[in-house]
């Protein structure tokens, strides 16, 4: 059974989340404020955290930035409704995606589902199912990457993401497709999720000799891993 962590000091919402994922196949532990939920976090307990933004004692945020100092377990944040800012700053941070409150527990499930999904480790294969464009090597059965011979330290969902990019190098994706593929979910309307994985990864790969970006925005279509 895979377990979850619910990181929320809203006691009767945890309770009935925790009943609902119960009845879908997963266990839940429930912590009320941001401090014991990092201790949880990174016990290596849980294939999964779920943190909401307003908590007691460390809000979500910086439980989130406390967590990816040490892990990379995947992340999904629960932020208010219309909230653009604590969205922006969690998927700048390294979360996974996030569910606007209030959400349906059918909704959540469908979120954490979807990314247990793409981050399950595949079986391992041979290193012929590997990409190299520029300084850039990848191998998507591992989940690993590498940048100028150095490791790459990426979120589940920035692998994704570069990995679907890199596939298709020299080719425009369209954020529909990548945010598909990474997120598992059809892009919503005024949803930024793909721009700011886009953004993160950018800060990671090192420019261009020309001083531009690796991935390229191309205007009304999406974007693009430019080949050398």
């Amino acid at each position: 059974m895979t377990r979850v962590l619910l990181v929320d000091d809203d006691l009767e919402l945890s309770a009935m989340l925790k009943e609902y994922l119960a009845q879908e196949g997963f266990e839940a532990t429930t912590v009320a404020d941001g401090e014991a939920g990092v201790a949880e976090a990174l016990s290596g307990n849980y294939a999964i955290a779920v943190l909401d933004v307003m908590m007691p004692r460390l809000n979500g945020v910086d439980a989130l930035r406390r967590i990816r100092q040490e892990s990379r377990m995947p992340v999904l944040m629960l932020t208010a409704r219309g909230d653009d800012v604590d969205r922006i700053v969690g998927l700048e941070l390294g979360a996974d995606d996030y569910v606007p409150k209030p959400c349906s527990p059918r909704e959540l499930v469908a979120r954490l589902r979807a990314i247990l999904r793409r981050t399950a480790m595949p079986e391992p294969t041979t290193d012929a199912d590997e990409f190299t464009v520029g300084p850039l090597r990848l191998w998507p059965a591992r989940r690993e990457a590498q940048w100028a011979g150095e490791a790459l330290t990426l979120t589940s969902t920035e692998f994704t993401l570069l990995e679907v990019l890199v596939a298709a190098a020299g080719h425009v994706v369209s954020k529909n497709t990548l945010s598909e593929k990474a997120l598992g979910r059809p892009l919503a309307r005024f949803d930024r999720s793909i721009d700011v994985h886009v953004s993160s990864l950018r800060h990671k790969l090192a420019p261009r000799d020309d001083g531009r970006s690796w991935i390229q925005t191309v205007r009304g279509q999406g974007y693009q891993f430019v080949r050398e």
